[in-house]
C-alpha cells in the first residue's frame, strides 16, 4: 500500500471516530445539546432542524467514509461541515457574537475556542490533503465523485 493511501486511510479512520463520537454524544445528551443550540446566535426557529440535522449528518458522513464507493463524497462532506464549524469558531474568536456556548458533543465541548480552532484547522487540513491524495493521477479535483 502506498504512503498516500495509508495517509488517506488514517484520515478516514480518524474522521469516522470523530463524527460517530460527536454525533452519538449529541443524541445521548440530546436535551443539553438542544439547550446549547437555543443559546446560539442564530434564530431559535432553526434549532428544531439543527438538533436532528447535525448529529444525523455526522453519523451519515461516518457511514459514507466506511464505504469505498462513497468515501470521496464523505470526505467532501466532512470538509464542508468542518469548514463551517471552523468559520463559526473563528467568528467566535473575533467576538462577532454575544453568546457563544459550545454545542459540540462529548469531551470536545471542553476545549477552549482557541483549541477548537486549532483542532478544526487540523481536521480541515488533513481532510483537504486526503481529498487530493484520493484523486487519481492527472485527474482534477471535481464534484464528479
Amino acid at each position: 500500500m502506498k504512503a498516500k493511501n495509508i495517509f488517506v486511510e488514517i484520515v478516514v479512520f480518524l474522521q469516522i471516530i470523530l463524527f460517530i463520537y460527536t454525533g452519538v454524544s449529541k443524541f445521548l445528551d440530546f436535551d443539553n445539546f438542544t439547550i446549547d443550540l437555543n443559546r446560539q446566535p442564530f434564530p431559535h426557529s432553526i434549532t428544531t432542524v439543527l438538533e436532528w440535522m447535525l448529529p444525523t449528518s455526522e453519523i451519515t458522513i461516518s457511514l459514507m467514509l466506511c464505504i469505498n464507493q462513497t468515501r470521496r463524497l464523505g470526505l467532501l462532506f466532512s470538509l464542508t461541515l468542518m469548514g463551517l464549524f471552523t468559520t463559526y469558531t473563528a467568528l467566535v474568536l473575533f467576538n462577532v457574537f454575544d453568546q457563544v456556548p459550545c454545542s459540540c458533543g462529548g469531551i470536545i465541548k471542553n476545549l477552549s475556542w482557541s483549541q477548537h480552532l486549532l483542532f478544526n484547522l487540523f481536521i480541515v487540513s488533513i481532510t483537504f490533503i486526503a481529498l487530493i491524495q484520493k484523486e487519481k493521477p492527472n485527474e482534477k479535483l471535481s464534484l464528479n465523485l
